[in-house]
């Protein structure tokens, strides 16, 4: 074989690595450590805003709970959990995401508790466009052991839903506006709705609960 012929095979070889590395499928999640723990009552912490918007926290918060109830679990609600943090000196949601899980379990008796953080909330302006999104990442933790049964992250934006514009004219006047209706009426309140619900009930969400029929089972792939 010629240095050449060599130099050929090795980069026929090369490419052709790529290629079935670039088909290759992205691993099924492991809910292994989730099916052993099989909890059934869940708390949910205040979440962490990582965004610049204040808003962030209440607004994601009020949505987390109705996805894991629809997936079959038990969840504390909200406004007990918010006062009863209140009446013991926790404050903000850094303290809550601080305090031990022995003690959560303790306060609580919850089985689990989800940690939300909040990568990104609420509308920018960026010249012809604007767009309201909000993006949020989570941990299920077990109350028990401190083992993460579950991780997921998940966005929702209105630019999904946003169509081309005719003119470029049209497309200034339909950011400003947008920008307008989305910081003063807080258009990332809906958001917030969508992207707990891919982040919990989306196909690589939590294990459907014991109040589901599909206990214990995964979500359904996307098709």
């Amino acid at each position: 074989m010629t240095r050449a012929t060599f130099r050929l095979s090795a980069l026929l070889a090369v490419l052709v690595i790529g290629v079935l590395s670039g088909c290759a499928t992205t691993p099924p999640k492991d809910y292994s450590k989730f099916q052993a723990a099989r909890p059934a009552t869940i708390l949910v912490l205040p979440p962490l805003n990582e965004s610049p918007d204040i808003k962030a926290s209440a607004a994601v918060w009020s949505h987390a709970t109705r996805p894991l109830a629809e997936a079959g679990y038990y969840v504390l609600p909200v406004t007990l959990v918010d006062e009863t943090f209140k009446q013991n000196g926790v404050t903000t949601a850094f303290d809550a995401h601080g305090i031990p899980v022995d003690r959560l379990r303790r306060f609580f008796g919850a089985d689990a508790a989800l940690y939300i953080k909040i990568r990104e909330y609420g509308t920018t302006y960026r010249v012809i466009a604007s767009e309201t999104a909000v993006q949020v990442s989570a941990q299920l933790v077990d109350l028990r052991d401190g083992a993460v049964l579950w991780e997921g992250r998940a966005r929702a934006s209105s630019a999904e839903q946003q169509q081309s514009q005719s003119s470029l004219a049209g497309m200034l006047v339909a950011a400003v506006v947008n920008q307008i209706i989305g910081t003063t009426t807080d258009a990332g309140y809906n958001y917030a709705g969508m992207a707990n619900g891919r982040l919990i009930l989306g196909p690589e969400g939590v294990l459907y609960g014991p109040r589901s029929p599909r206990a214990g089972q995964p979500p359904a792939p996307v098709r």
